[in-house]
């Protein structure tokens, strides 16, 4: 009888066999892990990429001026309360979006805000236009200075020296000697601030990257442009008629970064 069982196992026993050779002659099968496209502006780690204005290194209210020329990013000053808090509130209310840079002198600066500019046709005149309200109380600080690449609030004539509650300029300037730089001190800026003197790294600024030093305690300087620097050039060298307005329109947007 165990005879007779174990023939008829045979045929199984032969069968299983083979289709156990069967699988372990199949080569392996490998696994294709497909790399998906790095996309544009996104890291290799495959984290969204840092905007350039977060790595600045500041705590300070910083926006974002484009121009026709290019983009300018600027800080606005802490110290400087009240032109920081009235350009602020302007810039959320979208005020200088379209307006003109209607002032461009090369070698001193680039100037913009004015209100009428928006509409205003060919060859007006600009730079006489305000918003309803106050001037703003002017905020001199000595370790403020003219230098390349500062916003500074424009101003008339007034004797409080307080400034425009919506006009700016951004200085581009030129590079200054030691010996230039003392004899703006003498004529210009010891009558506004006869207690003011250059510091020694004030007086390398000047002679490094320039600037406007006859304007120093006497109009309010509030941010400086951190990124952009190339733009403030480009714009003061546009062609511009006799009152210094560009011959072509050169707008600005204004936004808030942070």
């Amino acid at each position: 009888m165990i005879n007779n069982i174990l023939r008829r196992l045979v045929p199984f026993v032969v069968f299983f066999c083979y289709q156990i050779e069967q699988v372990t002659a199949q080569p392996p099968v490998k696994t294709v892990v497909r790399k998906q496209p790095v996309k544009q502006g996104m890291a290799k780690t495959g984290l969204a990429a840092i905007a350039p204005w977060k790595q600045i290194a500041t705590k300070e209210r910083l926006v974002e001026i484009t121009t026709d020329y290019g983009v300018m990013i600027a800080k606005l000053y802490d110290s400087t309360p009240f032109h920081r808090d009235n350009f602020v509130k302007l810039v959320e209310q979208k005020f200088y979006d379209s307006l003109l840079f209607h002032r461009v002198i090369d070698q001193f600066m680039i100037q913009g805000g004015d209100p009428a500019s928006k509409n205003a046709a060919v060859g007006t005149r600009l730079g006489s236009g305000s918003l309803p309200g106050d001037r703003i109380p002017s905020e001199f600080k000595s370790n403020f200075i003219h230098k390349k690449g500062v916003l500074a609030a424009a101003r008339d004539e007034n004797p409080a020296k307080a400034s425009s509650n919506c006009q700016f300029y951004i200085v581009q300037g030129k590079n200054m000697t030691q010996q230039e730089l003392d004899n703006v001190y003498d004529q210009r800026v010891k009558a506004s601030n006869p207690l003011f003197s250059y510091t020694s790294s004030q007086r390398e600024v000047y002679t490094r990257i320039g600037g406007t030093p006859f304007l120093d305690q006497s109009y309010t300087v509030f941010g400086e442009v951190v990124s952009g620097l190339d733009v403030i050039d480009k714009i003061a060298k546009a062609p511009k008629d006799a009152t210094d307005r560009p011959l072509e329109n050169i707008r600005m947007t204004i936004k808030l970064l942070n």
